[in-house]
C-alpha cells in the first residue's frame, strides 16, 4: 500500500522544533590491573602461553611481562574494567588448574 507525500498544511509552517538535552557527562569506568604472581612451580612456557592466548599479548609482550614476574615477582598482564579483568582471571584459574600449575593473579584498582 502507498502512502501519501505529506504536504505540510496541518503541521504548521513546516519547521520542526528540537528540545535541546543537557549531555549527561558519562564517567568512565574504573579499570583494574591485572598481576600475576611468581612461583617457582609454573613454568615461564605456561605464563607466555597464557599471556598469548587469554590477554592476546604479541610474543614479545608476553615474554616481557612473564620475564617481570620472574625477576620482579609481579608483572602488569593489563588494564581492564572490573568485568574484563574478572573474567580473564578466572579464564587464565581454570586453565592453570586443569594444567596443575599454582599460578596466581591478582587484581587491583588502576590509580588515575
Amino acid at each position: 500500500m502507498a502512502s501519501k507525500p505529506r504536504t505540510g498544511g496541518d503541521e504548521g509552517d513546516g519547521q520542526i522544533a528540537t528540545a535541546t538535552k543537557k549531555k549527561e557527562q558519562l564517567k568512565k569506568p574504573p579499570l583494574y590491573r591485572v598481576l600475576f604472581h611468581n612461583d617457582n612451580y609454573t613454568t615461564m612456557e605456561f605464563v607466555v602461553e597464557v599471556l598469548r592466548t587469554i590477554f592476546m599479548k604479541s610474543e614479545s609482550d608476553a615474554v616481557a611481562v612473564m620475564l617481570s614476574v620472574h625477576l620482579n615477582g609481579v608483572g602488569v598482564a593489563g588494564v581492564y574494567t572490573r568485568e574484563v579483568a574478572e573474567t580473564k582471571l578466572s579464564k587464565t584459574h581454570a586453565l592453570a588448574r586443569e594444567r596443575e600449575y599454582p599460578l596466581k593473579l591478582s587484581m587491583e584498582p588502576e590509580e588515575p
